[in-house]
């Protein structure tokens, strides 16, 4: 029988923290690379200086990340080498101090006032501060994710598309220290029965992890949902392959080889197979 395991699963990847929050912040270094323009007797070199934020993990794992126009360090994350930061990467003392601390600072701010906006259902107020948010970092996940999920919510179905276009271009939410905020979006989509959506938002991290069961799990609820059976019993099948004693997929697969079908926007304790 598919119990309310079936639900647990999708909520499970519920980070308490950033992950990245207990990282040594080393600051700014620039990272210089030689490019080229022309061909022959045109050819000429030059230097192109980029900026990054450093962290360096307790695994002493650096993980570099590029600043945006404001200074405040944002989209992908990347692991470098330590023979690699050592090499390449030129420390900018008080870069970080006097440039990108301030904004930083004023982008925590907006997303604290429209958190407590939201606890307040005040909702055009902390879409107000969120959107703020993105005017100092466009790829700010939780700004992204919260816009989104705050159109949704108000039935505004132009805004949503707008805020999926943007969210489906955003590669640094759909990396792994992101995946509470992408997953909690994706199972909000699948409720309101935008199925289309949640399957290209799923579909999306999993062009970035193909080998998470949970991912296979959830995109198949919106693809059996809206009436794809057969797709959703062959990343149900995947999910299966990658960790074979995962029972709520099993189960959930059982139901729709018996049944054929389940009900849109059910929940899962409604699910019950014989």
């Amino acid at each position: 029988m598919v119990t309310n395991s079936v639900a647990h699963q999708e909520q499970e990847t519920e980070a308490e923290g950033h992950p990245l929050a207990q990282c040594r912040i080393l600051g700014v270094y620039s990272l210089v690379k030689t490019a080229g323009t022309g061909h022959g007797a045109t050819a000429r070199t030059y230097e192109q200086k980029t900026s990054w934020f450093v962290r360096l993990t307790d695994d002493d794992e650096y993980i570099v990340q590029a600043l945006n126009a404001n200074s405040i360090p944002s989209g992908p994350l990347a692991s470098i080498s330590k023979g690699e930061f050592i090499r390449n990467y030129k420390p900018e003392p008080g870069y970080y101090e006097k440039r990108c601390l301030p904004f930083i600072e004023s982008l925590k701010k907006k997303l604290t006032q429209a958190d407590k906006l939201l606890a307040e259902e005040d909702l055009d107020g902390a879409e107000k501060e969120f959107c703020k948010a993105l005017l100092l970092d466009e790829k700010n996940p939780k700004a992204n994710i919260e816009l989104g999920k705050i159109h949704l919510q108000k039935g505004d179905g132009k805004k949503l598309a707008a805020a999926m276009r943007r969210i489906l271009s955003n590669d640094a939410l759909f990396q792994e220290h992101e995946r509470h905020l992408f997953n909690e979006f994706g199972i909000s989509l699948r409720k309101e029965k935008h199925f289309a959506e949640a399957v290209s938002f799923y579909g999306k991290a999993l062009e970035h992890n193909n080998a998470d069961e949970h991912l296979h799990f959830n995109i198949a609820r919106a693809l059996a949902e809206s009436g794809h059976i057969d797709t959703a019993c062959h990343h149900l099948e995947t999910a299966l392959a990658l960790q074979p004693g995962f029972e709520a997929a099993r189960r959930f697969l059982d139901y729709l080889g018996k049944n054929g079908s389940v009900p849109a926007g059910a929940a899962a304790s409604e699910v019950q197979p014989q």
